[in-house]
């Protein structure tokens, strides 16, 4: 399946759904494909990525379409961060800022509970969640620089 099929695909599978959250999903797709399609890959790689959406097995009916699709992105998204080094937006920040809240805790259980355990928990969580989210930015900020976010 070429990107323009697919997108073509998917915008087809937009119009004929009423379900906002399943339309978010077809939107989410499209805007994939369309950034793939607007980077200077080489020939090959556009062929491997073609092959990769054959892979995914779009055609197949499926009896819940929202959650095949939402796996069929996650993985290709997996596929692109995998192969290619290519982020959605925010990717880095999401990442980082979960690390930061379980370190957070893990650091306010540890280390603040002899102030008061709540309290601890609590500023570990928060300090934990910004510090992550800070790292993660910059991380995102870097991908964009040099070109590897869609």
């Amino acid at each position: 399946m070429t990107l323009k099929n697919a997108i073509n695909f998917f915008e087809s599978l937009e119009a004929e759904t009423n379900s906002k959250s399943e339309k978010k999903v077809y939107q989410e797709f499209i805007q994939i494909i369309s950034s793939v399609q607007k980077k200077d890959l080489p020939e090959n790689d556009i062929q491997s990525i073609e092959t990769e959406l054959d892979n995914l097995n779009f055609k197949s009916n499926s009896v819940n379409r929202k959650k095949y699709y939402k796996k069929a992105i996650n993985d290709f998204k997996k596929y692109l961060k995998d192969t290619f080094s290519l982020t959605t937006k925010g990717y880095y920040t999401t990442l980082y800022g979960g690390l930061g809240l379980v370190f957070g805790l893990l650091f306010g259980v540890a280390i603040l509970s002899n102030i008061e355990r709540s309290l601890g928990i609590s500023i570990g969580l928060i300090g934990g969640m910004v510090i992550g989210s800070i790292m993660g930015r910059s991380k995102d900020a870097q991908a964009e620089i040099s070109g590897k976010m869609l």
